[in-house]
């Protein structure tokens, strides 16, 4: 491509925070939003002087000026409007997760299949500082075999929109799920979960799913590596944490274990409490700042700032990632497959757990066609 990628971002609440980014990306230019509600959408276009305004996405999705759509709508509606935009010709990016249910993944594959179309779902812990620290010992051999990887998620979502209510832990997993299967260089091949503890039965009778923590052991293709997953989404008393450990026969990386105590690295049965750098050095100069600072100014941080420190400098990462996979007509580091693959965990975990811990295989989407 010789031209900048045409963005639009659907869905202005976690979705503002990119919009700065695709305005100052040297290969990007933005220029449309869509929010449902009329007002809010034309503040915020407003604030950043972004001239195309929709508050209907399915009129977005035929505005000819558009080549990519960045997805940060509500989870029920992350199939619906990937494989529309899709069928518009449109590139794809989308939050997390890929969709709910295993049906709704393989027809987002086949969507790709068909279109030709670049897709990425924007898994924030692969692009954050602490995941690329730790990919550089792995590279490196500062690790040494890898042993066995855990992924936790802890977070109490009351007081989010509704939709959350009463969510399976597991049906949010991919923040938990992606880094030890990104860090292993493999896909999942099947689980066993249990469930742990009960919500309220006014949570349970949302969603069906009765547990307060689900548990999962993975198996993955083609690798000697088990890994561990473990999810919490409410009345569950623990400080918010998106964290992963990972154990190496040289050395093992232990992510903190409360915010601010410190990530440690064992070398042998010695700890050793280390920085993080930031990794702003990996991308282009114009949105390098993004790493550590959000959109607005601290009366106005987003919750992913309040709760989850930025994503770890992520969100700069994630878009230059899928910008450059369409300048360079290549996959994205998070394709449809791989996208498939880490959401499927979640859905095959969930129903591991209220099958009483049954082995469930996970779907093999690489042979799925449009």
């Amino acid at each position: 491509m010789t031209q900048r990628v045409r963005m639009a971002i659907a869905g202005l609440g976690f979705g503002a925070e990119f919009i700065p980014i695709y305005q100052a990306h040297p290969d990007a230019e933005l220029v449309a939003v869509c929010q449902r509600t009329e007002a809010p959408m034309k503040e915020i276009a407003d604030h950043f002087g972004v001239p195309g305004r929709f508050t209907s996405y399915e009129a977005m999705l035929k505005d000819p000026q558009i080549d990519a759509v960045h997805i940060n709508t509500p989870i029920p509606n992350h199939a619906e409007h990937t494989v529309s935009a899709l069928r518009a010709g449109k590139h794809v990016a989308c939050t997390v997760p890929m969709a709910t249910t295993l049906d709704e993944c393989r027809a987002i594959v086949a969507a790709v299949r068909e279109s030709g179309k670049k897709y990425m779902m924007m898994e924030t812990v692969v692009y954050s500082r602490e995941f690329l620290y730790v990919r550089g010992l792995l590279e490196n051999g500062t690790l040494g075999r890898l042993q066995f990887l855990r992924g936790a998620h802890y977070q109490e979502m009351a007081g989010w929109p509704g939709y959350w209510e009463g969510l399976p832990p597991m049906h949010y997993a991919t923040h938990a799920v992606s880094p030890v299967l990104s860090l292993a260089g493999a896909l999942a091949e099947s689980v066993v979960c249990i469930g742990s503890g009960r919500i309220s039965p006014q949570l349970a009778g949302k969603y069906g799913s009765p547990f307060a923590v689900e548990s999962a052991l993975l198996t993955l293709r083609d690798s000697p590596v088990g890994a561990e997953i473990a999810r919490s989404l409410f009345e569950t008393a623990r400080e918010y944490v998106e964290s992963f450990t990972v154990f190496g026969d040289r050395a093992s990386f232990e992510w903190e274990q409360t915010q601010g105590s410190g990530h440690v690295m064992h070398t042998g049965e010695v700890p050793k409490h280390v920085e993080i750098p930031d990794f702003a050095h990996l991308l282009p100069p114009q949105v390098a700042p993004f790493t550590t600072r959000g959109v607005y100014d601290d009366d106005h941080e987003h919750l992913s700032f309040i709760q989850g420190s930025g994503h770890g400098g992520s969100h700069p990462h994630l878009a230059h990632e899928f910008v450059r996979s369409i300048v360079e007509d290549r996959q994205s580091a998070i394709d449809e497959v791989t996208a498939a693959n880490w959401t499927s965990v979640g859905i095959c975990a969930h129903e591991s757990a209220m099958n009483g811990g049954a082995r469930v295989t996970i779907p093999d989407y690489e042979g799925v066609t449009g």
